[in-house]
């Protein structure tokens, strides 16, 4: 089965709408485990919109699943990483002011950038992931970084997804069996919903984890978020 990992993102974007601790961001985390997520995941960025910095320190004692934190590798994101310790991160390449992630990796041109992060994170023994898109040279690049793992960018699938499934999925299946062929590990993110997950872990094989935030978070204020995570996980069984 592949692993769920919870991006609480927009929960903490609600609390700091209104100031306060309302959502209770460390609460959502504690309460995503309970009710069966496999992981969490954070994104904090530099202006701290939604997740802080503060909020990342407070989560990783409190809760006993997966940890996974994207984000851009500025110098206070990777001293972030080092202090903290997480299972994964997540390395994306957005700049500081982008509404959200929106492309990935060239790993060809940032290959030495890449590789010199994650062998920062090696010595750390912290599983490394990238973001990656579907073409070729980007995934056969990623093994001359060094990481474990790279995390398709799935927001053409989930774009394309009610015009045409079968084409919208396609180039995921073949990015994802090169990935696989060349010994990396494989995640998945952004866009995912009730409405396309299945099909797309149905049809894109050996996927380890979809990291997956605002569709989740949005159906639970319809479903509840116990609810929600067990229609999740649903799709993925």
């Amino acid at each position: 089965m592949t692993n769920l990992s919870v991006n609480i993102n927009k929960v903490a974007t609600i609390r700091n709408a209104r100031g306060g601790n309302i959502p209770d961001v460390k609460l959502a985390a504690i309460r995503c485990e309970m009710f069966g997520a496999h992981g969490i995941t954070v994104h904090p960025r530099p202006d701290e919109r939604h997740i802080r910095y503060q909020d990342v320190y407070d989560i990783r004692p409190i809760i006993k699943t997966e940890f996974n934190i994207e984000g851009y590798p500025s110098k206070d994101f990777i001293d972030l990483v080092k202090k903290v310790k997480p299972h994964q991160v997540t390395l994306v390449p957005d700049p500081p002011d982008v509404l959200t992630s929106n492309a990935g990796w060239d790993t060809v041109k940032h290959k030495d950038f890449l590789k010199e992060i994650i062998s920062e994170l090696k010595a750390e023994k912290i599983r490394t992931s990238i973001f990656v898109d579907t073409e070729f040279k980007n995934i056969e690049g990623a093994v001359l970084t060094g990481t474990d793992r790279v995390e398709l960018y799935t927001e053409p699938y989930a774009a394309g997804f009610e015009k045409n499934k079968e084409k919208a999925v396609e180039p995921f299946v073949k990015a994802g069996e090169l990935a696989l062929k060349l010994g990396l590990g494989l995640n998945a993110g952004h866009d995912l919903s009730l409405q396309n997950l299945k099909y797309f872990v149905q049809n894109v094989k050996g996927i380890s984890e979809v990291s997956i935030g605002h569709a989740l978070i949005s159906d639970a204020l319809y479903f509840g978020l116990d609810n929600t995570i067990k229609l999740y996980l649903r799709e993925l069984a």
